[in-house]
């Protein structure tokens, strides 16, 4: 065995000297800590962008085709270009537009989207959110509509609403024949279905449609997917992902991610002042042991890694011991869901959690690193210390 391991180990255990030992355990506690913490906090935050990437692919299709002028739908060119990609799974012709609905004296705007019921299906699954009680089907004139734009005009299913587009300018009275509830506010304030049909007339367009939604087999793929598919089409048409137009939210929620992994880092930080000190008062108390090893042919060199190990067992154990109750957390709230939260407020009914291998090993390995640096100060003046100095006094 390495004799500055040996060193080291003992160092860190010692029971004579109790105050050292107490500021080692602190020390490793304080990383233990700070690590734990910014595994559980990233692992949330995880969950939440996962959640929240399974609703908007949920009620998004993957990728978009559109034109300025329209679609004429079926396209052949969009047809033979979707088919020879091996990555397409399903279409769909979509209609969108903005409208006002209008129920009694209360007026709201609206994204309305007509689809067709026989493919949409296998493009989104929007339906799978409708509130208990509604029906899928929506025939030649059913709507579905959002939970909260329907709590704003004081919707139930049953109930007649007035749809006004500015193509036509008439009036265009819908049933509700269900309301959706996705946990995206935005989504469930501002849109509704129809069916593609009544969404033509109501628009003022024939065998026109805005775009053909796209559905593939990885959606993770989607910027992939679409840069092949814009090739292949050229210009008049142009393609969008689900990613092109949530970019701003994703952006935000990455941006809050590493916010939120600078600020508890520094719980990391304070932790390794504390190994910093722990390894100062070391020093000084070992100042006999350093003049000792020197005198029998320690070099610099040496002094300088028995510190350094010291400081490193001290930032392992505490990494080990927070990567550990981190993972644990992360994994008891999964199961057991023991954090609730309100599903009127959040729609889901417990705290998200998604841990990757990823997130922790870079946590570790940066707790270590910090570590390590914390060890550099008091490393270097103990193996500057002279011998004929450390020794004087004994």
């Amino acid at each position: 065995m390495n004799w500055r391991l040996f060193v080291a180990s003992r160092y860190l255990k010692t029971r004579r000297e109790k105050f050292i030992s107490i500021i080692s355990l602190i020390s490793i506690l304080g990383v233990a800590v700070g690590v734990a913490a910014l595994i559980v906090v990233i692992a949330v935050m995880s969950g939440f962008d996962n959640e929240l990437k399974t609703r908007i692919i949920g009620t998004t299709a993957h990728i978009f085709i559109e034109r300025d002028d329209g679609v004429l739908y079926p396209d052949p060119l969009i047809d033979k270009v979707l088919s020879a990609n091996q990555d397409v799974v399903s279409e769909s012709p979509f209609i969108a537009g903005q409208v006002i609905l209008k129920n009694d004296l209360i007026f709201s705007g609206a994204i309305l989207t007509g689809i067709d019921e026989d493919t949409e299906k296998y493009v989104t699954d929007v339906k799978q959110y409708l509130v208990e009680g509604g029906s899928p089907r929506l025939g030649d004139n059913g709507i579905l509509v959002g939970s909260e734009l329907a709590d704003k005009l004081g919707l139930e299913v049953g109930d007649e609403v007035s749809v006004v587009s500015a193509s036509t300018n008439r009036p265009f009275d819908f049933m509700v024949t269900g309301t959706l509830r996705t946990g995206l506010y935005t989504f469930d304030a501002s849109n509704i279905f129809i069916s593609l049909k009544p969404a033509q007339e109501l628009f003022g367009i024939e065998r026109l449609v805005t775009g053909v939604s796209v559905n593939i087999k990885d959606a993770l793929k989607a910027d992939k997917v679409k840069r092949d598919i814009a090739v292949e089409l050229g210009f008049p048409y142009f393609v969008r992902s689900w990613v092109d137009l949530n970019a701003n939210l994703f952006s935000a929620l990455k941006l809050e991610k590493i916010a939120m992994f600078i600020i508890l880092t520094l719980i990391v930080i304070v932790a390794c002042f504390n190994i910093a000190s722990t390894l100062i008062v070391r020093v000084v108390q070992k100042t006999k042991d350093i003049g000792i090893l020197k005198a029998i042919g320690a070099t610099n060199r040496d002094i300088r890694g028995l510190f350094r190990l010291e400081g490193l067992f001290i930032g392992l154990i505490g990494t080990a011991i927070g990567t550990g109750v981190g993972i644990f957390l992360g994994w008891l709230q999964k199961t057991y869901k023991i954090i609730r939260l309100s599903p009127d407020v959040y729609y889901i009914d417990a705290l998200p959690v998604y841990i990757s291998w990823h997130d922790p090993l870079v946590i570790a390995f940066s707790a270590i690193i910090l570590s390590l640096i914390a060890t550099l100060y008091p490393s270097h003046k103990a193996s500057r210390l002279n011998v004929v100095d450390a020794l004087r006094y004994e």
